[in-house]
């Protein structure tokens, strides 16, 4: 294949950002596109078969781009924009970079970082009710979160009601010191996190004492309606059938509900039907009612986690192929034998 060599710019105040600590974003692009990359004085020599250079030059563009826009590039940003490059699929992080939802306290703004969590936040905009499906490290409880947030400063809503079962993923709740409230707090400190991080502590504690913002397990939504609030459900895989049920049932007039929810962990008993996998059979073709399913392209946290979600997905889809090829192999129950009745004393 007939190799060629191209030239681009790249301003000396956005190499560091763009190039990463010790050129690391540059040699991931050289070793996924197969490439050589050489910089000198702010001119950026990319070298290599057309294909790989033309796709390593609208990578660098991009994250160029988006350094000029005062982002800190991250390996994450260098991932997607490669796996985009490779599917000719080319300024979709400048896209998705204008969607801001709100800042931090601390001034970060929080933003969409794939197309998948693009999706999500525009579904969540345009449905009352959404349900985010997705391996952890998606973001769809914190992207619900900001939006909550951002609905609730603008006075959309005039209350926030975070809830999430409290379930046992392998210790009892009975061991857990003090009342019922200290037991559940650490199955909600998840929310609570986001809450801190977006709104501040001090926010958050103020608008707890009047009622405002309310963190509950869903045990308490029973009998209730909920108006004029955003409401939202995390970890919908720990539901039963009844319980979602009831908790949909509670909605009431000017609210928004979005329900998150991995159906990959599951802690619910053996033999128990998930309350998420139920809704999204039942729900599916109901307008109003949106499903986003993100899957590993979507993870944000380190690269390590998107492999590890991976790497799972993979395998269970593996052992699920097996299960359907031989049903009745080690591990697989046996279908049970209709007993006959038989009267033997009958004659024939």
């Amino acid at each position: 294949m007939e190799e060629i060599s191209q030239v681009m710019e790249v301003p000396v105040s956005d190499q560091v950002n763009v190039f990463g600590q010790f050129d690391s974003h540059i040699k991931k692009l050289e070793r996924q596109l197969g490439v050589s990359i050489v910089d000198r004085n702010g001119e950026v020599r990319i070298s290599g078969s057309s294909k790989g250079v033309k796709r390593a030059r609208a990578v660098i563009r991009e994250l160029t781009e988006l350094s000029k826009r005062g982002n800190i590039i991250q390996e994450q940003n260098v991932d997607y924009a490669i796996t985009m490059s490779m599917e000719e699929n080319e300024d979709v992080l400048l896209e998705i970079d204008k969607d801001c939802i709100c800042h931090t306290v601390s001034g970060k703004p929080v933003k969409p970082k794939t197309l998948g969590q693009k999706e999500y936040v525009d579904a969540i905009r345009n449905n009352m009710i959404v349900f985010g499906l997705g391996p952890a490290g998606t973001g769809k409880t914190y992207l619900a979160m900001a939006m909550a947030i951002t609905a609730f400063k603008s006075q959309e809503v005039e209350r926030i009601i975070l809830t999430r079962p409290a379930i046992e993923a392998g210790e009892k709740l009975g061991f857990l010191p003090g009342d019922l409230q200290s037991k559940v707090d650490p199955y909600l400190r998840p929310l609570y996190d986001a809450l801190y991080q977006i709104m501040g502590a001090e926010a958050f504690q103020k608008n707890m004492e009047k009622g405002a913002i309310e963190v509950a397990p869903l045990a308490y939504m029973r009998g209730r309606t909920l108006d004029n609030a955003y409401i939202i459900l995390d970890e919908a895989q720990n539901t039963t059938s009844a319980q979602m049920k009831m908790f949909l049932t509670r909605i009431g007039f000017g609210s928004k509900v979005i329900v998150t929810g991995d159906a990959s962990q599951k802690d619910l008993a053996p033999g128990t039907a998930s309350g998420l996998d139920v809704a999204a059979k039942v729900l599916s073709n109901i307008e109003g009612i949106a499903f986003c399913r993100l899957t590993s392209r979507d993870v944000v946290r380190h690269p390590l986690v998107q492999k590890i979600v991976k790497a799972y997905e993979n395998y269970e889809a593996k052992e699920s192929g097996v299960k359907q090829r031989f049903p009745y192999a080690s591990g697989n129950s046996y279908p049970q034998r209709k007993s006959r009745n038989i009267d033997h004393g009958k004659k024939h």
